[in-house]
């Protein structure tokens, strides 16, 4: 008896062994993905409406609605698409729709508004909600976008208090914009439970759905349980073929956690195929770091700045920028002047982190940590600026405080790219 329950123990163990090595992304489901897609008809439905409200635009008068279906359907192929240039029409349609009533109907205001959170112009964003204040505006949308205003601009507080006003535990809005609070101030698990009511608050409306769903594989993978991420990611492959998001979650995945390089950039490069944003070629930095190619590295980082330094992204990318400028494309003083450039259009403990880091590396280290010592210093910050302020620590020989930071960032080790991962892991280690 002791020897049967001895070999079933063992047999167990390798088992598990087992389960714990197997990849987490299916390599035919990933390949059938890939070989099936076929326009989805979310991209042919909305080209139908572009046309139709199009067409019914009167052009030699004001037309306040006619104008405002085409310019929110132009936002939705932009987020089909991700061409910006749908959203910069979107938004002469509506200034124009503000000279056309002398600035007296809220709408223009209001929806210019959500374009520039999109955009990352956040005080702008904060001025045109304003505008739409005075003239009127719905108590809850009020309440939900300065709530989003506030929170993109460091006022954590006062998002706070909009938050409470919405407060619905059946409500869609309030438990995505609280889980998005919960993992700001760290609650991991507090964040998935409201992402997960939010796709229950969804009911039948797809859309909003699958963007609780993979917003919850976003969290999941934040919280480094990767087959929980790749469930939802591919629950919404499987309502919405065209949702890239989603695929370029899977081969995320399939990058970091199966170390599968050849399968990720396969997915990467499909979906840069498929969509105008740059989000794909920043992927692929990804893959050619886990393969140790510098030489693709560079190719795919030159690829990603000539993209998103058209002065039509604005600020949307100021982030990636100052990592591959204090990376693989050397350029410290142009990180410095992103970095500071994105402290005038929001004043926050991670835009501070990305300055101090961007000073770090420009040899200004005195300076650096000035700027850590009245802003970053103790606020919550995200792996990949755990990481940078740790790199601070070590160049002033704190090595309590870096190990710190490190620890803390290790638990965010499948949201940070195959070399930043490796050099924690060997700073971890010293």
């Amino acid at each position: 008896m002791k020897h049967a329950i001895a070999i079933l123990l063992i047999f167990f163990f390798f088992q598990s062994c087992k389960n714990q090595t197997a990849p987490v992304v299916s390599v035919a489901f990933a390949d059938s993905l890939l070989n099936n897609y076929s326009v989805p008809k979310s991209v042919t439905t909305n080209e139908a409406d572009l046309q139709f409200w199009k067409t019914r635009i009167s052009p030699n008068s004001a037309d306040y609605t006619n104008t405002s279906r085409y310019a929110a359907a132009l936002i939705s192929r932009f987020h089909l698409s991700g061409n910006i240039k749908d959203v910069k029409l979107s938004d002469s349609l509506l200034e124009k729709l503000v000279n056309d009533y002398n600035g007296k109907e809220a709408g223009p205001y209001f929806s210019l508004a959500r374009h520039s959170i999109l955009q990352h112009r956040f005080k702008e964003a904060d001025s045109l909600l304003s505008m739409a204040k005075k003239i009127g505006v719905k108590k809850y949308d009020s309440d939900a976008t300065s709530c989003d205003v506030n929170f993109e601009l460091g006022r954590v507080a006062l998002a706070k208090r909009d938050l409470k006003n919405i407060q619905a535990d059946n409500d869609f809005g309030y438990q995505f914009r609280e889980s998005k609070m919960k993992h700001y101030d760290g609650e991991l698990s507090l964040s998935i439970a409201a992402m997960q009511k939010a796709e229950q608050n969804a009911g039948q409306n797809e859309q909003l759905k699958l963007a609780a769903l993979s917003n919850l594989g976003d969290l999941y993978t934040h919280a480094g349980d990767m087959k929980k991420a790749y469930d939802c990611y591919v629950e919404c492959v499987n309502t919405n073929p065209a949702d890239l998001h989603s695929i370029m979650g899977i081969g995320w995945i399939a990058l970091v956690k199966d170390k599968n390089d050849s399968l990720s950039e396969k997915i990467f490069q499909f979906v840069s195929t498929k969509t105008k944003s740059p989000d794909p070629l920043f992927k692929l930095i990804a893959v050619a770091e886990q393969r140790g190619d510098s030489t693709l590295q560079l190719k795919y980082a030159k690829a990603f700045e000539e993209k998103v330094t058209d002065s039509l992204y604005g600020n949307m990318y100021n982030k990636y920028l100052v990592l591959v400028y204090t990376g693989i494309l050397n350029d410290a003083p142009k990180a410095e002047a992103i970095a500071k450039n994105e402290l005038d259009n929001r004043s926050t403990p991670q835009t501070y982190a990305w300055y101090v880091w961007s000073l770090l590396c420009n040899n200004k280290k005195e300076e650096a940590y000035k700027v850590y010592e009245k802003y970053v210093s103790g606020k919550p910050l995200e792996g990949l600026e755990l990481y940078w302020m740790g790199k601070l620590m070590v160049s002033l020989n704190k090595g309590y405080n870096a190990k710190e930071f490190f620890k803390e960032a290790e638990k965010n080790s499948y949201d940070l790219s195959p070399a930043v991962n490796e050099d924690l892991q060997k700073l971890s280690q010293e």
